[in-house]
């Protein structure tokens, strides 16, 4: 009880601060937002820090190659460029870049394909759980390019056996971003579909794929990368194998060939499609969808 705040014990009691005023300010002294300047309005646009990024990135190549000054190891940026400019102008480059992208889309769709349906599985049935969990436990740490061999043993030279490698190296990560989508769903919206009476694939397309819209790009996104890089290392065995492909064996070529501007051309190219891809694919997808309904920041 001598703990008590009492006025016998006054170092117990709370302080006593003194009270004041604060004038208030005219209108006119408040400070007006000030309009941003033109260097500010431009370095707020994403594509231009890009932009700026990418010149400085140029710059160190350029400088490095120069010092080193060995072309067969390090080609200059400004020799790259040329190498890839000659490229383009007879044709050889875009030739080889729509012989992949060819087999990149089709071995993209089957892969989405088959993680819709292992994933609505998933959703419906125990069964369909236990499936996809033991699945993706057992071939997702399973590199793509480690079944090339098998996939020549199976299919042969041909574009066969590039889908099977694709397929593999898209379906597990979208498969399991996309479930994980699923299980984050909120259960109020799970309940709406089931009061509509939707069920199966209705419930999924419906109420699932909206809510988990945010998941499903991201698995988009990792398995366009896992895609792209798989089938230009596949490509690099294939052309050793058969003289023929595209933007893989173009590097593989120009390497024996000791074209090294060629090579760092070709891989310029495969960079740019990864660049252009993700700007004006997935992020335009990303406006239009998830950010403009203020479900993804």
């Amino acid at each position: 009880m001598s703990s008590l705040i009492t006025p016998s014990n006054p170092r117990l009691q709370p302080p006593v601060r003194s009270e004041y005023e604060l004038p208030l300010s005219a209108p006119g002294a408040l400070a007006a937002a000030q309009p941003l300047t033109l260097p500010q309005r431009l370095w707020s646009q994403a594509g231009l820090r890009r932009a700026v990024i990418l010149a400085v990135l140029a710059l160190l190549w350029e400088i490095v190659a120069r010092w080193q000054d060995n072309d067969l190891l390090l080609p200059t940026f400004t020799q790259t460029v040329h190498a890839l400019w000659d490229g383009v102008l007879s044709g050889e480059l875009l030739d080889k870049a729509a012989i992949s992208l060819v087999v990149l889309v089709q071995g993209y769709l089957l892969g989405i394909i088959g993680a819709l349906v292992l994933t609505t599985l998933a959703v419906s049935t125990q069964l369909g759980r236990d499936l996809l969990t033991t699945l993706t436990s057992m071939f997702n740490p399973l590199p793509a390019i480690a079944l090339l061999p098998l996939a020549l043993l199976w299919f042969g030279l041909g574009q066969g056996s590039l889908l099977f490698v694709l397929v593999h190296s898209v379906l597990w990560p979208l498969a399991l971003n996309t479930y994980a989508g699923f299980q984050a769903v909120p259960e109020t919206l799970r309940m709406a579909g089931r009061n509509y009476g939707l069920t199966g694939v209705r419930y999924v397309l419906q109420i699932l794929v909206p809510a988990a819209l945010p998941a499903i790009l991201s698995g988009l996104k990792i398995g366009w990368a896992f895609a792209w890089r798989t089938l230009i290392a596949a490509e690099l065995v294939f052309g050793a194998s058969s003289g023929k492909g595209g933007l893989g064996w173009y590097i593989f070529q120009n390497r024996n060939e000791l074209y090294t501007d060629k090579v760092f051309a070709g891989l310029l190219s495969v960079i740019a499609i990864g660049l252009l891809v993700e700007t004006l694919g997935f992020h335009t997808l990303e406006r239009l969808t998830v950010r403009k309904w203020g479900v993804q920041r």
